[in-house]
């Protein structure tokens, strides 16, 4: 599926977008029959009507889409969207009413009604087409509507056929798309190349562990993703119960989320020199499955207690993490559905992340409001330190209590990727409803704030 606006040169009827507090001054300057048309239709501008005006002799001559108020505008992040999939099909073009500062956003909110993941079944989907209005960037805004798209394939997709080799298949596939280059260490060879704690998380599972990684530009600063890949999570021996298991094929959302990202870097041709690391594995339950109480000793030499195994998104990031900071990069950016302490926190709707950086901080607040992809920083709070040392190792990957359980879990990160810019983001990448151009299903969160605050936080 390829998400893009429809062709100027086609026919396409004009759409007036219309608030409810603008609704009378428009029709005021409208012919009687146009008048008469909206009164009878009982068109009053709220969010999400959408109403075709007939002309003079019948055929269609306009559109309206109800825009509501400011006060149910601030409740949706896409207020145009929800007229657009109201819409018939067929073409329309901005005709007035849509504000400049929000014209792009909604664009991509409108082109992303058009999403649908119909690989196990039909689905329906909004068939209204929107002409790119003046003054946008079309390429842009279709660019990221396709990413958006791979990142709610991937995370859609269960883990029966998405596991660690189907998700080492999707990077290789988005590397041969943008000319980049892929290496993959798999199995045991993760160990003889010093990543112990991947190997040891995904090691009970039918599909190997394994690294992906992923490399495509030769000059600008670097830029280095990192994505956690743990394509299903039982919770291992600290079994989840059933009713917490059932959206665990979306526990790779942070890799889905690193390669939507990716994919605009590339597709827009940024000045980067772009690195992108997946450890990929499943958490299973088996006879060498690890265990509660193990101590494992990490790519950088740290020594971990597994006090709960189903802590292990951060163990896999870890070995990652140690193998980005090697290189020095300008930027290391994690991603990763990570806790559910950071959903009680903040919700499902915002993407908390944290960095020591106060001016990246700042960049990436302002960008995420204007990329309708909202962020929020968290503290790397230095007190809770030592709530993740254990004493009988360095690290402690649970700490007992449940009190700041996304911090600690941040914190512990940051420990493996050493002086380098980090920025750690704990995403839950999952839409719980539908919402306008938001299907219900797996979810990109930050990748568009990123892309719009990189050019600051890296000077491009």
């Amino acid at each position: 599926m390829t998400l893009s606006f429809a062709s100027p040169s086609d026919p396409s009827l004009p759409l007036h977008v219309l608030a409810q507090a603008d609704l009378d001054d428009w029709l005021a300057e409208q012919p009687d029959h146009v008048q008469s048309w909206v009164a009878a239709n009982g068109f009053t501008g709220a969010l999400g009507q959408a109403l075709v005006v007939p002309g003079p002799g019948g055929a269609p001559d306009c559109a309206l889409a109800g825009y509501g108020s400011t006060a149910k505008r601030a409740r949706k992040r896409f207020p145009l969207a929800a007229a657009a999939e109201a819409l018939p099909e067929g073409s329309y073009h901005i005709a007035s009413g849509l504000p400049d500062d929000v014209r792009e956003a909604e664009c991509l909110g409108w082109l992303m009604t058009a999403y649908t993941y119909d690989r196990y079944a039909a689905q329906s989907l909004s068939k209204a087409a929107l002409v790119a209005p003046e003054g946008i960037d079309a390429t842009r805004i279709e660019i990221m509507a396709n990413a958006e798209a791979l990142i709610r394939d991937l995370v859609n997709t269960p883990a029966s056929d998405m596991g660690p080799r189907q998700l080492q298949h999707a990077v290789e596939a988005l590397a041969k798309e943008y000319g980049a280059d892929c290496a993959v260490i798999s199995g045991k060879a993760l160990l003889d190349q010093d990543f112990p704690l991947i190997h040891t998380v995904g090691r009970a599972a039918e599909q190997a562990p394994r690294l992906i990684e992923m490399n495509w530009g030769d000059h600008g600063p670097k830029l280095t993703l990192v994505g956690k890949g743990v394509c299903f999570d039982t919770g291992g021996l600290n079994l989840k119960p059933g009713a917490s298991m059932g959206l665990m094929k979306k526990d790779m959302g942070g890799a889905a989320n690193v390669l939507g990202l990716a994919r605009m870097i590339m597709a827009l041709g940024l000045k980067i020199r772009l690195r992108v690391l997946i450890p990929a594995v499943e958490n299973a339950v088996a006879g060498n499955a690890f265990r509660p109480g193990d101590i494992l000793t990490a790519r950088n030499g740290l020594t971990v207690e597994i006090n709960n195994t189903d802590a292990e998104g951060r163990l896999v990031l870890a070995d990652a993490l140690a193998l980005a900071d090697e290189d020095d990069p300008d930027l290391l950016i994690s991603m990763a559905t990570l806790t559910g302490a950071a959903r009680v926190a903040v919700g499902p709707d915002l993407a908390p992340y944290y960095t020591d950086d106060d001016k990246a901080a700042a960049a990436l607040s302002r960008a995420g409001q204007t990329a309708a992809d909202p962020v929020w920083r968290m503290p790397f709070h230095e007190p809770y330190e030592a709530m993740i040392e254990p004493g009988i190792a360095d690290l402690d990957n649970a700490p007992a209590g449940g009190f700041a359980g996304s911090i600690t879990a941040a914190l512990f990160l940051r420990r493996f990727a050493g002086d380098s810019r980090y920025m750690h983001f704990d995403i839950y990448a999952w839409q719980r409803s539908k919402e306008p151009g938001r299907s219900k299903g797996g979810l990109g969160q930050g990748p568009r704030a990123l892309l719009a605050a990189l050019p600051e936080i890296l000077s491009l």
